[in-house]
C-alpha cells in the first residue's frame, strides 16, 4: 500500500504544487499557479460538461438500476443469482474491449446502419456525439448501480412491507413510504459508484466521441500523455480526488446516520 498508494499520492501532490522540471534536473519551486489555471473558464466548460454527462448517466442508471434491483430481489434465490451472473458476467471483459463493442454496433458501418440500410432507410449518425458516449457510460456503469440497491432490498424485512399492506397502504404507497426510504443508503451508494467514474473516464468519451469530447478524464490524459505538463495534470488529479473524497465522505455519512451515528 505504500508503495503503490501513498508514494504515488505523494508524488502528484508535489507535482500539483510545483512549478519547473522536476523530473530532470530538480529545478522547481512551489506554487499554487496549476489550481488557478484550472479556474480558466475553458477548463471549466470542462468540468462542467464532464459533470453534466456525469450526472444524466447517473440518473439514467438510477431510473434503470432500481427497478431491475427491485425485480431481481423477489426472485427466489436460484433465478435470483442467475439474474446477478449476467449483470456480471459482462464485467469480466476487459473495459476498452466493451467499450470497442459499442463502436461496432454503433459505428456508420456497424451493424444497426446495416440494418437500417437493409430496410431500405438512410443510415443515422449514432456515434461521436453526446448520447454515444451517454450510452457507453450508462453501459459500463449500470452493474454499480444495480449491485448496491439489490444489496440492500434483500436485507430489506419484508414483515414492514406487510404491515403497512395490512393497515391498508397500497403498492405505490409502500413503495414511497417503506421500500424506497429503507433502500437509501444502497442509492446513495450506486449514486456515488456511478459517478464517480462517470466523471473521470476517458476511454469511453475517447472512443465513443470520436475525440471530439474534451472531459475532466481526457484533460488529464493530455497532460501527462501529450503535453508533458505532469504538474497541471497533477492538480487536476487532486481536485479530481477532492470530488470523491467528499462523495465517499457524503455516502459514509448518510450510511452511519442510518446506524445512529455519523461521519463527522
Amino acid at each position: 500500500m505504500i508503495l503503490f498508494i501513498i508514494v504515488p499520492l505523494i508524488l502528484v501532490f508535489i507535482f500539483s504544487f510545483t512549478t519547473g522540471d522536476i523530473r530532470l534536473n530538480g529545478d522547481f519551486q512551489f506554487s499554487i499557479e496549476n489550481f488557478q489555471r484550472f479556474f480558466d473558464p475553458l477548463y471549466l466548460k470542462v468540468l462542467g460538461k464532464s459533470v453534466n454527462l456525469a450526472l444524466k448517466s447517473t440518473i439514467i442508471c438510477l431510473l434503470l438500476g432500481y427497478p431491475m434491483a427491485m425485480i431481481i430481489s423477489r426472485e427466489n434465490i436460484k433465478k435470483r443469482n442467475v439474474m446477478i451472473l449476467l449483470f456480471v458476467v459482462p464485467m469480466w471483459m476487459n473495459f476498452l474491449l466493451r467499450t470497442y463493442a459499442w463502436m461496432t454496433l454503433l459505428g456508420k458501418n456497424g451493424v444497426l446502419n446495416f440494418l437500417i440500410k437493409k430496410l431500405g432507410f438512410t443510415p443515422l449518425n449514432f456515434i461521436y456525439n453526446d448520447n454515444a458516449v451517454l450510452l457507453g457510460m450508462v453501459y459500463n456503469f449500470l452493474p454499480f448501480m444495480v449491485l448496491p440497491i439489490y444489496s440492500v432490498l434483500i436485507k430489506m424485512d419484508r414483515s414492514l412491507i406487510e404491515a403497512a399492506e395490512d393497515l391498508g397502504a397500497n403498492k405505490v404507497k409502500v413503495f414511497l413510504k417503506i421500500i424506497f426510504p429503507l433502500s437509501l443508503p444502497g442509492v446513495v451508494s450506486g449514486f456515488t459508484m456511478v459517478f464517480m467514474p462517470a466523471l473521470s473516464t476517458f476511454v469511453i468519451s475517447r472512443l465513443l466521441g470520436g475525440g471530439q469530447y474534451m472531459l475532466i478524464g481526457n484533460l488529464i490524459e493530455q497532460q501527462f500523455l501529450w503535453t508533458g505538463d505532469w504538474h497541471f495534470g497533477s492538480a487536476i488529479s487532486i481536485i479530481m480526488m477532492a470530488f470523491i473524497l467528499i462523495g465517499m465522505a457524503i455516502t459514509s455519512k448518510f450510511d452511519k446516520e442510518k446506524e445512529g451515528g455519523g461521519l463527522w
